[in-house]
């Protein structure tokens, strides 16, 4: 696929395995898709390499009741972390897709897929690569969610939308691998905006203007990011809101892409009350 092709030829360093968005970003009103299919009609589609995809796809079919279809490479990614890596570089460089092991259900039954996948190197894994290789999302309408290590929500629903044309691809949901146990309120936030579950979401105030970083902002990003085993980037300039008990920062760094160029990222930090600062996503 070109976006395989594309970070082969541009990647001079690998990021984490995982690496990539995590609070809400839901579906809009005009995208209910409740509304336009009959529910019974909707599957989970999922592949979860550690099982963090995997709680966030239990979670939407324990909050819808839909059923949830796990899928698996015929010879699964089950070695070390090295490993895997070793094999998903060879893979890329032989423009080679997994063979995906015999489904138990038949998507073609199904009109609505919600359907989710960890981000390895920067979108969607390969296996999910080969399913949307096989045409079985070919005319569905796609509501994406995805796991990270940092962000990758909308690069991979971008990479979906090229990859599917035939599909209606609405708006995702991530979540940081580390803050997955944490997700259970956001996925029904989610599943409201997608019509799928009923109530009503919270306006959220618009964020301050953008400003200079100054000390307290930069001890924040210190606090939250701090931690994170790979470069983030350097904050130059935040903005904030308050919803209730916890502020949400938007802090812009200065940052490098996969291949080395100067870069611009968004890191979205959330400090509740009584609690450590969290980064919940970055977008790059």
């Amino acid at each position: 696929m070109n976006f395989i092709i594309n970070i082969q030829q541009n990647m001079k360093k690998i990021y984490l395995f995982l690496a990539a968005i995590a609070s809400l970003v839901g579906c809009s009103p005009k995208n209910d898709a409740r509304g336009a299919v009959n529910h019974e009609k909707c599957l989970v589609v999922y592949y979860s390499q550690t099982g963090a995809t995997a709680k966030v796809a239990q979670e939407i079919s324990r909050q819808t009741g839909i059923d949830t279809l796990r899928i698996e490479a015929e010879y699964p990614y089950n070695g070390n972390f090295n490993e895997t890596i070793a094999r998903c570089q060879k893979e890329m460089a032989d423009s080679i897709l997994p063979k995906l092991a015999t489904f138990d259900k038949d998507i073609a039954a199904y009109d609505t897929i919600f359907f989710g996948y960890p981000i390895w190197f920067g979108t969607y894994a390969p296996p999910v690569a080969s399913l949307i290789k096989s045409g079985a999302l070919d005319g569905k309408v796609i509501i994406p969610f995805c796991t990270f290590g940092s962000g990758g929500l909308e690069a991979s629903v971008a990479h979906l939308k090229e990859a599917v044309k035939e599909a209606k691809v609405l708006d995702g949901y991530g979540v940081r691998n580390a803050r997955v146990d944490k997700s259970k309120d956001e996925i029904k936030e989610f599943l409201i905006g997608c019509g799928f579950v009923e109530g009503k979401i919270a306006e959220r105030p618009d964020f301050s203007e953008q400003h200079p970083i100054g000390d307290e902002e930069k001890a924040i990003f210190a606090k939250a990011c701090g931690d994170y085993p790979m470069p983030i980037g350097t904050p130059v300039s935040a903005c904030k809101r308050t919803m209730g008990d916890t502020t949400e920062y938007l802090f812009t760094v200065n940052s490098k892409s996969m291949d080395g160029s100067t870069a611009s990222a968004k890191v979205y930090i959330t400090v509740a009350k009584d609690e450590q600062p969290e980064f919940t996503r970055v977008v790059r």
